[in-house]
């Protein structure tokens, strides 16, 4: 159910006053971005993209791996070789608030397993490597996430405010970030921050929930509509915001976004849901493609949506597309078959 809490003016300012005597100022915060001992942390930039190996960054890459970030500099700035070079060099990436657990630190740099993105490699999620300036490990945002409702960023992106009216941005957040509400006021939502305090979403922008289990149960239509606002958006190998997709980023988060927690690889997704058979095929169902005619291992995903037509994120060249996928000579001679992750 998508809950509305809805405060007056004199109501919000008193818990504003409240709050601020353990929220950190964002000067205070500042100071202490980087995590502690404790295992736990924060993501503290719009979006972390997450390395093989520490320290292996570029001069292009400096907009992506600082804080804050700039992605969409990052992303327009390279050339389709700057982009092919990602392959390999990158894993995955992470939202604005999203927990991850410390596996290991090297200098600057912290290994992390991000949750929420299931894989073989690791049973707390999805390993790899972010500089520790994008962590935060704030105590009062953990007990925010654990004991509040949250708002679900569903736009392809949208702005963080630091006023209310929503005329003074502070940070762009991706599709499908979560933030705990302090309250709902107007036509705005009042969130906590991982390190600087309180911040303004517009309610348009968010849907609010208590908890996943809240998030209403999708069906193939609710899939194709949220797949299609992506269209036209360039690929990013490792990609898994509003900012840049790569294939198997683009279906996880698009289920994640309805309450569905799927793997983040292709090759795992194609292992786990209910198998289908090809003329059995609904909007939703997720099409593996694998080398050796589809009897090789699995190296893309894409989303049925009915009519032959498949929406997916293809390669570094291109943009997420709604192709006649039996028609392509080459994703029909791949295809390694479907599963199902909705009822």
């Amino acid at each position: 159910m998508n809950k509305k809490r809805t405060l007056g003016l004199s109501s919000v300012i008193a818990l504003t006053l409240t709050i601020s005597l353990f929220v950190p100022s964002a000067a205070d915060a500042k100071e202490n971005k980087k995590p502690a001992n404790e295992d736990t942390a924060y993501v503290d930039v719009s979006v972390a993209t997450l390395w093989s190996e520490p320290n292996i960054t570029r001069s292009i890459d400096e907009p992506s791996v600082g804080n804050p970030v700039d992605m969409w500099e990052w992303t327009r700035s390279m050339s389709l070789d700057q982009k092919l070079w990602l392959v390999g060099n990158l894993q995955t990436q992470a939202l604005f608030g999203q927990e991850v657990t410390i596996l290991e630190e090297d200098g600057d740099w912290a290994k992390v397993a991000v949750h929420g993105q299931p894989t073989p490699k690791n049973e707390l999620g999805y390993p790899a490597w972010m500089p520790k300036e994008q962590l935060s490990d704030r105590r009062y945002f953990k007990h925010m996430k654990e004991h509040k409702s949250f708002a679900l960023v569903k736009e392809q992106t949208t702005w963080l405010y630091e006023n209310m009216r929503q005329n003074e941005r502070y940070k762009e957040v991706s599709f499908n970030t979560r933030l705990p509400v302090i309250a709902n006021v107007g036509n705005a939502v009042l969130v906590a921050t991982p390190s600087d305090g309180m911040k303004w979403l517009s309610s348009d922008a968010v849907s609010i929930y208590d908890s996943n289990d809240d998030i209403p149960e999708p069906d193939g239509e609710d899939l194709e509509k949220t797949g299609k606002q992506f269209l036209g958006l360039p690929y990013l190998w490792a990609g898994a915001s509003g900012f840049g997709f790569d294939c198997s980023g683009f279906t996880h988060t698009i289920h994640k976004a309805h309450g569905i927690t799927i793997p983040r690889d292709s090759s795992v997704q194609a292992e786990n849901g209910e198998p289908v058979a090809k003329e059995n095929l609904k909007k939703g169902d997720l099409l593996f493609f694998a080398y050796d005619e589809g009897e090789g291992s699995v190296h893309h995903v894409g989303m049925y949506i009915g009519n032959g037509e498949m929406i997916h994120a293809p390669n570094s060249e291109s943009t997420v597309e709604i192709i006649d996928v039996f028609e392509s000579d080459y994703y029909s001679s791949e295809y390694a078959g479907a599963r199902r992750y909705i009822d």
